[in-house]
């Protein structure tokens, strides 16, 4: 124990170099203000897409004045006529939320939550994630079940090596943002009133890393169907029971992610808690625990891996076919 201590508190201060030398850097990249949009409704789903692809097309004409060429290309891509963002804000790191698929009608609805390092510069990475979860949910839904999937880069994530990535101090910002997004998204499929309260969708949340963190802190109250933590270095709570949340809590964990090496503790380093308390994988936490193969922490949404596999399953409610190491 006195060895990871030791580990854990040199990574806090190795990330206090890092960090602010790495992220000066990002927030310097010049971009318009989010659009000015009315509150969002199944109504205004297309002005609302149009307007975030028009963000992003002058963000990107900006980086370019900038000189940023890379934030350029990403911006650009973000502003194809195929994209469809809820939100676009290209400042800084950036932030996007995007839809795949008929959001305003789904009834089963997944929301992605990523862990460290995902940012507009490395964006494409997490929409691969989510695309995979589409296409595989577009294939297996029963005949007349509709599936959408929201890929939520709705928070600054911290870096990999970095004094946040060991504390909640990010996820606790996350948290307001992820409820609020949440409650929009329950207004947005109500079809003003056409669907009686059996019929509103499932909503699943797939919590990825320090993701499964925001999901934590986010947790009470949030009104989702499903949490699921994957990859997860621990919630901020020790046991299931304490998210204080009606969704079933599932966890899993690929056999070679190097999470599982992460001590699951919570210390004191100068005032700070580091460490996110007991591990979601324990049989102590509570979680439904359930098969990810043997891949490593970027590998839960592979193609036709077991993670991906069970992943779809929860979002369409399909848990009885589950697999389980």
């Amino acid at each position: 124990m006195q060895r990871w201590r030791r580990a854990l508190l040199a990574g806090v201060i190795t990330g206090a170099v890092v960090l602010p030398l790495s992220g000066a850097a990002r927030a310097g990249i010049p971009a318009p203000a989010p659009a000015a949009l009315p509150p969002v409704s199944a109504a205004t789903l297309e002005q609302t897409y149009e307007a975030n692809r028009a963000n992003a097309a002058e963000a990107s004409r900006m980086a370019a004045e900038y000189g940023d060429r890379e934030r350029a290309a990403a911006d650009r891509e973000m502003a194809d006529p195929s994209r469809r963002f809820l939100s676009f804000d290209g400042r800084g790191f950036g932030l996007a939320t995007e839809v795949f698929g008929d959001l305003a009608h789904a009834d089963r609805i997944a929301v992605l939550v990523p862990g460290s390092d995902t940012s507009i510069d490395t964006y494409d990475r997490f929409r691969d994630t989510a695309r995979a979860l589409h296409q595989r949910l577009t294939r297996e839904a029963p005949q007349g079940t509709r599936t959408a999937v929201v890929a939520w880069l709705g928070y600054q994530t911290p870096g990999t090596v970095s004094t946040t990535v060991t504390t909640t101090a990010r996820a606790e910002k996350a948290a307001p943002e992820l409820r609020s997004f949440i409650r929009q998204l329950r207004t947005l499929t109500a079809g003003e009133g056409a669907r009686t309260p059996e019929q509103r969708p499932r909503i699943s949340l797939l919590c990825h890393s320090y993701g499964s963190v925001v999901c934590g802190v986010a947790a009470p109250g949030l009104d989702v169907d499903d949490i699921a933590l994957i990859g997860s270095p621990g919630t901020g709570v020790d046991t299931a029971a304490a998210l204080h949340t009606r969704a079933r809590v599932w966890a899993a964990r690929g056999g070679d992610d190097w999470v599982a090496e992460v001590p699951h503790v919570r210390i004191d380093v100068l005032g700070t808690t580091v460490g996110f308390g007991t591990d979601p994988m324990s049989p102590s936490f509570g979680a439904r625990v359930f098969a990810a193969g043997d891949g490593g922490h970027s590998d839960y949404f592979r193609p036709a891996s077991p993670s991906l596999a069970n992943l779809t399953r929860i979002v369409l409610g399909e848990t009885s076919e589950m697999t389980h190491d």
